[in-house]
């Protein structure tokens, strides 16, 4: 019986050990509520690097320990950076485990301010946060926010854009066929910016064209690789820095007007159908020119230039306060160009053809000063510019 009653008392024991220690191991699962959100420092808050300075470090982050009960090398932290006012709503996120700093190249910082769409040499503000959390993401924590003055630097672009600043089409897709040089202004692109071109082209369709930096010039040309690059875009490069480009561009397979964007930073073009009304001839006609409302206006004194295959431009005096339209057909009211509202600025901005969209029924406002002054009216992405 003694012999018994010990079995069972050892039973017992073994049974509350047992218990102890499983009740002793789930303990830690519960988390203390002792943690604090992380602060974040950083080593600068104005970052304008040179593109020589691009593998250097430029930022360094540091932050506090949130005291996770945890190994902190399993802790979870994650870097936003975000152009300022957005709540971090397009943030680019980095993320890091255990460490209690992280180091930015200028390159990197260079590479997601160009992501954000800045340009070149100017300053914008970005701002930088940390999440914390366990490795599950479970109890995230937010740090404070830091501002920061951001310039891009000018990345050398891809492909090296034509030293004259000036681009040509030729080919059997276009108008001019494979004739060197190609007529002008219709088969020459307009220059948007240092390293982008665009154009608005009547392109014949199953056909294929190449790109050339000086009209009349067999010597070097833009092309693409081979065939299997699409008619719609894709890479291309410079014969003259790389063999391998020696292959003529696919042009679409319809005939019709299309769009076609070439981007020399990044290497690669784009071929769209052009949906706008593109004019053959532009006229200004209004109280603001010598010719007032009178229609037809007179000529060339109010007649644009087409200077490329999207842009026309002309330069005359008008009188200020006043205000104008512009006519694709000299004589003609039918139909004409035009602002969406008196609050569009004199010195620029969006315009549209009512012949295609009834919104744009408002004269342009001229200038408000007597003057000469340069219209340039862009049919590439509707949008004309008025300077003295």
């Amino acid at each position: 019986m003694t012999h018994h009653l010990k079995s069972i008392a050892v039973a017992i024991m073994l049974s509350s050990a047992i218990f102890f220690a499983c009740d002793k191991k789930n303990a830690v699962t519960y988390y203390s509520n002792d943690q604090h959100a992380p602060v974040l420092t950083s080593s600068t808050t104005t970052i304008a690097a040179a593109p020589a300075d691009s593998l250097n470090n430029a930022l360094v982050l540091k932050w506090t320990n949130p005291k996770y009960e945890t190994d902190s090398a399993s802790e979870k932290y994650v870097i936003q950076i975000d152009s300022s006012g957005r709540n971090f709503s397009k943030a680019v996120s980095i993320t890091v485990s255990g460490a209690l700093v992280d180091s930015f190249t200028a390159k990197q910082i260079n590479n997601i301010a160009l992501g954000f769409g800045f340009s070149y040499n100017v300053a914008y503000p970005m701002d930088v946060r940390l999440i914390s959390s366990y490795a599950n993401n479970n109890q995230q924590l937010t740090s404070n926010v830091l501002t920061l003055s951001v310039t891009p630097y000018v990345v050398p672009p891809k492909v090296t854009p034509p030293a004259s600043g000036v681009l040509f089409l030729v080919g059997s897709a276009t108008q001019g066929g494979w004739s060197n040089p190609v007529p002008v202004p219709t088969q020459q692109f307009e220059k948007i910016d240092s390293v982008d071109y665009g154009g608005v082209f009547n392109l014949i369709g199953g056909q294929q064209y190449l790109l050339l930096p000086v009209n009349g010039d067999w010597t070097n040309k833009y092309a693409v690789t081979d065939g299997n690059v699409p008619a719609t875009g894709g890479p291309f490069g410079y014969n003259g820095n790389d063999a391998t480009y020696n292959s003529n561009f696919t042009g679409p397979t319809t005939s019709g007007l299309y769009s076609i964007i070439i981007n020399f930073q990044t290497g690669l073009f784009s071929v769209t159908p052009y949906t706008q009304f593109l004019p053959d001839s532009l006229f200004i006609v209004g109280s603001a020119t010598a010719g007032g409302w009178n229609n037809p206006v007179p000529t060339p004194a109010q007649a644009f230039t087409q200077i490329n295959s999207s842009q026309f431009s002309i330069t005359l005096p008008l009188t200020g306060g006043q205000q104008y339209l512009f006519l694709p057909v000299n004589g003609d009211w039918t139909n004409k160009f035009a602002v969406a509202s008196g609050n569009v600025p004199a010195t620029g901005g969006a315009f549209g053809y009512n012949g295609g969209n009834g919104t744009f029924n408002s004269n342009f406002t001229g200038p408000a000063a007597d003057g000469t002054y340069t219209i340039i009216a862009d049919f590439l992405n509707y949008q004309f510019t008025v300077t003295q």
